[in-house]
């Protein structure tokens, strides 16, 4: 069977392995396994959540409201802004692709990262779109300058904070950047990781209502995957001027998310509380992991995350990672990305010893 040419080598997007996978493949005890590789958060779901949840089940058989109404009134709400300035998708990656199908086609390019989400140039080259990244792997304004004056580009994607590797651009130099891009560039602030950052260092933080208010052609992206704990539910956000969100609408299929996603979303917004101590105790546990790399003479890229990436000297991060998966402790290689490093979601503090303890016996079994 013939099919569209542009994918014949379109890599696949390899998510983080499931619990599942490694109880059915190592046979080892599902209440062993601990999984630190897909960045949720550790300490479960709100339980006003859960209880909000429990309650609605009986109406699964019904679709939600389309309109999202009261997620949206929430969402700006919450952000200083109008309803209209919002978009529901089913998680933020989604939003993703509404941009590439709003602005792409054959031929347009897309500038990014080296090392960023890999679902930017899966998306993109799914419309046979130019990929256009930096020599660095960490995001390099001057080098997205230079490539912009150089090429030009339809989209431009910024993670801030970039995952997989969680460093994170201050946000005045984030606005010194976009004052140059020309108003039909589309300007992609991925903020999925932003609870994170703005409570690390206010530097970072970026104002949805500033941003798309002071650059017209800027959208931002939020998740209730991470700091809210709906990884599961698949809730994603969008912010921007009316002209944008209207456009991706007309791409944006009915009935998007669950009725029971939609419902964890709204009630995740009401319980911030929650939301700011899983945030505190992940950094009070990254402190941990930071003095672990000192000690083992480890780098590290300081991360504004909730996880964190290490680059492994003599050792092979591939084998490392596999061997963590046979004894059940499921990480990130990021061999796929060029780099020898493994990336390590933060988790609750018996699994970060777990962690250490089975990291340390794999490093002596490779020696």
């Amino acid at each position: 069977m013939k099919f569209n040419k542009v994918l014949k080598n379109l890599s696949t997007y390899e998510a983080g392995k499931p619990i599942e996978l490694v109880v059915r493949e190592y046979g080892i005890n599902p209440k062993e396994v601990v999984k630190l590789a897909s960045n949720e958060n550790p300490y479960g779901t709100s339980p006003k959540v859960v209880t909000k949840i429990k309650s609605l089940v009986k109406n699964m058989y019904l679709y939600p409201d389309d309109s999202m109404f009261e997620l949206k009134e929430a969402l700006a709400s919450k952000f200083e802004l109008n309803s209209k300035n919002v978009i529901i998708g089913s998680g933020s990656d989604q939003i993703l692709e509404f941009a590439i199908h709003a602005k792409c086609k054959k031929g347009s390019k897309v500038l990014m990262a080296k090392t960023t989400f890999a679902m930017y140039e899966i998306y993109a080259k799914q419309v046979d779109a130019q990929i256009v990244k930096t020599k660095s792997s960490q995001h390099n304004l001057k080098e997205f300058s230079k490539l912009y004056k150089k090429h030009g580009a339809d989209i431009i994607f910024l993670c801030i904070p970039n995952n997989p590797l969680g460093e994170c651009l201050d946000k005045d130099e984030v606005y010194e950047f976009l004052k140059t891009i020309d108003k039909n560039t589309l300007v992609v602030v991925d903020g999925a990781y932003q609870e994170y950052a703005s409570f690390k260092d206010e530097k970072k933080k970026i104002c949805p209502k500033e941003l798309i208010n002071t650059f017209p052609n800027a959208i931002y992206l939020g998740t209730f995957s991470k700091a809210y704990a709906l990884g599961g539910m698949r809730v994603g956000y969008g912010f921007a001027q009316e002209e944008i969100i209207s456009t991706f609408y007309k791409i944006r299929a009915p009935f998007n998310i669950t009725t029971l996603s939609l419902a964890a979303a709204i009630e995740a917004l009401k319980d911030e509380e929650f939301v700011q101590a899983c945030i505190e105790k992940n950094f009070i546990e990254m402190k941990k992991y930071e003095e672990y790399c000192q000690n083992r003479g480890f780098e590290f890229i300081p991360s504004y995350t909730n996880f964190i990436t290490i680059l492994l000297k003599n050792f092979i991060s591939k084998e490392v990672s596999q061997k963590l998966l046979e004894k059940g402790m499921i990480i990130r290689d990021l061999t796929g990305y060029g780099l020898n490093a493994i990336r390590v979601t933060i988790g609750t503090e018996e699994q970060n010893i777990k962690l250490f303890t089975l990291l340390d016996e794999v490093l002596e079994e490779l020696k």
